[in-house]
């Protein structure tokens, strides 16, 4: 493949924001409830690249089909696959697709075929950059893309945008099934590759992606009691920040075996778990330090101190999610949005 934007590429970032910004020069789109993706195409051959840069053609080869029949023959588009079910979207099914046996890959995607939602272009269909161009110029170009080469209703869509901040806070407030919130990006920017500087999340709940460091038995039962979170700094230590004991009842005995095989010390390269104080139980100062392989996503009221306040509720496991990713810049700085507001 021979394209003049790389295959290690990485995608534009989002810093987080607890309200969605206003004014002139934003532009807003619904935060789809997926996997992110650079979709890239030379000829007849055409790759798909996580947000993490890891490959994801071999789970979704319907969306690489889906790439191939379109009619322009190279290019590079940002977006989101995410797998429509119902009048809804389905995060567990595109969890599902990420199985090493391609019968099974298969079943699945002739099951639930998944969408590519483009909302960013990239590389344009006669093979010139337009990542370097403000998103009010490359946003046209998308339109105009789309317009010529998707078809209504097909694998491939344009995702929506607006100027109007009302229509955005609908997307958030609505309880539109699918979306995780709202995306703004600064219409005057180019495209930020590997950066938080011209995008903005807000999510529907307050979350953080963190690896998980380390866990703790039940006292009374030898399987999985909670999970202990972690977030890197920018110095590349991973900080003990809180745990997780909020996992469903029927999962923790099949979780237990899948973490016991990760264990490896020392969990935690920064702070730690705490040792004994006088409020100290057996169970609360006895912990299993983990290799940094696991994303979970967490929900969490307050984050101060360097910690989450209270223990948070798990959502959901983030296969797709770098380790390394997970940065403290995410909890930090919804910190300081929220203290804005005071």
């Amino acid at each position: 493949m021979e394209l003049p934007i790389g295959l290690d590429y990485a995608p534009m970032e989002a810093d987080s924001a607890a309200e969605i910004p206003t004014g002139a020069g934003w532009m807003y789109e619904p935060k789809w409830d997926g996997f992110r993706c650079l979709a890239f195409r030379d000829g007849d051959e055409v790759d798909l690249r996580s947000k993490a840069g890891k490959p994801l053609a071999r789970y979704f080869p319907d969306v690489v089909q889906a790439m191939l029949s379109l009619r322009a023959k190279r290019f590079v588009l940002d977006g989101e696959i995410v797998v429509p079910v119902g009048d809804s979207l389905s995060f567990e099914e595109l969890q599902l697709r990420l199985h090493p046996a391609a019968s099974r890959v298969a079943k699945l995607a002739a099951a639930h075929p998944a969408v590519f939602v483009a909302f960013d272009l990239l590389l344009g269909p006669r093979g010139g950059p337009v990542h370097d161009r403000p998103l009010e110029e490359r946003r046209r170009k998308l339109e105009e893309f789309a317009e010529q080469f998707f078809e209504a209703g097909g694998p491939v869509r344009l995702s929506k945008s607006t100027c109007d901040v009302g229509e955005a806070k609908g997307w958030l407030t609505g309880g539109v099934r699918g979306l995780d919130g709202v995306m703004a990006k600064r219409e005057d920017e180019p495209y930020a590759s590997g950066e938080r500087t011209a995008m903005v999340k807000i999510k529907n709940l307050r979350t953080a992606e963190c690896v998980v460091g380390g866990f703790r038995y039940l006292q009374k039962k030898p399987v999985i009691g909670s999970l202990l979170l972690g977030l890197y700094t920018v110095d590349g230590l991973l900080h003990h920040i809180g745990f997780c004991s909020a996992i469903p009842e029927e999962e923790r005995e099949e979780l237990t075996p899948k973490l016991e095989k990760l264990r490896q010390a020392p969990g935690f390269t920064g702070s730690a778990p705490g040792g004994p104080s006088r409020w100290s139980t057996e169970r609360s100062t006895q912990w299993e330090p983990l290799a940094p392989k696991l994303v979970a996503e967490v929900q969490y009221d307050h984050f101060s101190g360097g910690r989450f306040r209270h223990g948070t509720r798990f959502l959901r496991w983030r296969p797709d999610k770098e380790p390394r990713q997970c940065s403290m810049e995410q909890v930090i700085r919804e910190s300081r949005s929220t203290a804005a507001l005071l």
